[in-house]
């Protein structure tokens, strides 16, 4: 052990436990961390494993390089976030240029680069070590010992991979349920069909445990970000040959800018432009502009399928289906002549994002800016400020911009500055509280209603750039879905619910002397249909007829701009597709209920 102490081989076990502990980082921050003995466990058998591969630290140390290369990224997030690099950290930093970073770090990237050159120098000193040393080589009778356990846990992981693991002994018919599932699902790669491993010989190893690991854990989100990306590719060739043939009806050479805002998690009723009595609008109330759109109905209460519905002409009844045969209005726009912007404040890969972001991969310019995630401390919606700014001042003539904000997402508190939480009590400042403890309903209404007050602030400044730039220019903003908030008696709180709180949603349209000036009939249109029942599958048609853009099978009578509109069924996912205009409302839940039989869904 006396040669262990040498400067040498201390040195480089430091530096190894050093980096070992990067995942308990959060804890000297006074965060929780999950599963911390699986994770360290991890570790350890991750090291026993590589060492007993390679033998000598100098022939495996050029394999940490990925995570000292990510460590001052790593670092970054967990200071500011409060969490690690994520697949959709991975594809922001594939997709960002270094110009763009640098604006978004600002004064912070000479600390992240006095970081990078300190880890730089580390590695390159931990190496020179482990070339010099020569205690550390594991060359006695326990290295083939632990090869041979090591491949035996790998041949067992590699069996339940393969055919699944039994599930604990019970007689429930749950467990029996999933058993079968275990067994259908058996012989993926191999064809064969073999029993699943017996539980009590399955390895405590999760791919997320071992993701949250470091510094190979590091690789495992490597290998996530290439099956995102890979899927995501999928996703979008099998619409890659798809045109709508569009064209501006009567184009000119005035500069000309169309924004699409797409909000979250925004219900109808909060906002006081619709007559609610707290001032949740006092800066768009003053807007002689705009026009509001009080009878907007969205199909589902879910993000990943509502905003296919408001980008792309994929009818309601389908939108719980993956993918559609279509592009989106971006593509439209772009065959017409418009530069495109997908400047986003949510996330670009994911279970519930990968759908979006097929659409916004057809922008000319996409910038996915969010670091913080959902559900914790993350960017604000002005974010998109300065990524607009710059999108105004393109050369481009013709520009269509959309803006995918995160809006009320929840945490409700984390989406405002303190200067906005003007209703008490609020969430504000209280760490990951439950939306399912209805102890909270006061807090959590106030928070959410400052989320609305902070959307006014973030639509008006966005109308306030388009003012400014003095160019023919039109805003249309509407949310994806709305939100229950213990309305009442009612015992449910957040989306998914079925209920009117979900399904009803804000809408608006602000348009530009100079847009007026040139399009009077649609702004005519507009005032006149401003109050008709729509359905976020008006949007695409409307967005379109904004920019006057034609193609050959389009709809006019889906835009509210155009004289030939016409009202049409609204279907939204409750109990099958309901007839919206044909329900009743249940309770204080508003739950829709149709009159008549509902359309069976089809997945």
């Amino acid at each position: 052990m006396r040669h262990l102490l040498r400067p040498a081989p201390l040195y480089l076990l430091l530096t190894y436990a050093a980096l070992s502990a990067i995942p308990f980082f959060p804890m000297l921050l006074g965060k929780r961390l999950e599963r911390p003995w699986q994770v360290l466990g991890i570790e350890a058998v991750a090291w026993v494993a590589v060492w007993a591969l390679f033998k000598r630290p100098a022939w495996f140390h050029w394999l940490l390089i990925p995570a000292f290369l990510a460590l001052p990224t790593e670092l970054y997030l967990f200071s500011f976030y409060g969490q690690s690099i994520s697949t959709h950290h991975l594809g922001i930093i594939a997709e960002t240029s270094p110009k763009e970073a640098l604006e978004f770090l600002g004064n912070t990237v000479w600390l992240m680069l006095a970081v990078m050159a300190a880890v730089i120098a580390w590695w390159v000193t931990s190496f020179q070590a482990a070339r010099r040393t020569r205690e550390l080589d594991w060359d006695d009778g326990s290295r083939p010992l632990s090869l041979g356990l090591l491949a035996i846990g790998a041949a067992l992981w590699a069996y339940g991979h393969e055919f699944g693991v039994a599930p604990r002994a019970a007689t429930t018919a749950a467990v029996k349920a999933s058993a079968s599932a275990a067994k259908a699902a058996s012989g993926a790669y191999t064809g064969w069909k073999w029993g699943p491993l017996p539980h009590w010989a399955a390895l405590p190893l999760e791919f997320g445990a071992f993701a949250q690991s470091w510094p190979f854990g590091i690789t495992a989100r490597g290998v996530d970000f290439y099956k995102e990306h890979k899927h995501l590719a999928e996703l979008g060739q099998r619409n890659s040959h798809f045109r709508f043939g569009a064209r501006q009806g009567a184009p000119d050479t005035e500069p000309e800018i169309v924004v699409m805002v797409i909000g979250e998690s925004s219900r109808f009723d909060r906002w006081s432009l619709n007559g609610y009595a707290r001032e949740t609008n006092p800066l768009l109330g003053k807007e002689t502009n705009l026009v509001t759109l009080p009878d907007v109905i969205t199909s589902v209460s879910a993000t990943r399928l509502s905003v296919p519905v408001i980008v792309s002409r994929k009818p309601a009844t389908q939108s719980l289906k993956d993918g559609f045969a279509e592009k989106s209005f971006l593509t439209a726009y772009r065959e017409a002549g418009f530069k495109t912007w997908w400047l986003s404040n949510q996330i670009s890969f994911g279970e519930f994002d990968t759908p979006v972001s097929v659409f916004a991969r057809e922008a000319d310019v996409i910038q996915f800016l969010n670091l913080g995630g959902f559900t914790n401390n993350s960017n604000f919606d002005e974010i998109l400020f300065d990524p607009l700014r710059r999108a105004i001042a393109d050369p481009a003539p013709k520009k269509l911009i959309v803006l995918h904000s995160l809006g009320s997402h929840w945490n409700y508190s984390q989406r405002y500055p303190k200067q906005f939480d003007r209703w008490q009590p609020s969430l504000f400042g209280i760490d990951k509280p439950v939306y399912s403890n209805p102890a909270l309903k006061a807090q959590l209404n106030n928070s959410y209603d400052s989320s609305i007050l902070y959307t006014d602030w973030f639509l008006a400044s966005v109308i306030g750039q388009l003012k400014g730039s003095q160019q023919r220019s039109a805003m249309l903003y509407v949310s994806d879905h709305g939100q229950t908030l213990y309305d009442n008696s009612c015992k449910q709180a957040f989306h998914g619910h079925n209920t009117q709180y979900e399904f009803h949603v804000p809408a608006l349209v602000w348009y530009s002397d100079q847009y007026q000036g040139r399009y009077p009939a649609k702004v005519e249109q507009l005032r006149r249909h401003g109050k008709a029942r729509l359905a976020t599958e008006n949007m695409f048609h409307t967005l379109l007829d904004l920019a006057d853009i034609r193609y050959a099978d389009e709809r006019l009578e889906w835009s509210f701009v155009n004289p030939g509109f016409k009202e049409h069924k609204r279907y939204v996912d409750s109990y099958g597709w309901s007839d919206y205009d044909n329900s009743t409302f249940k309770g204080d839940c508003r739950e829709v209920i149709d009159k008549g039989t509902p359309l069976k869904r089809d997945k």
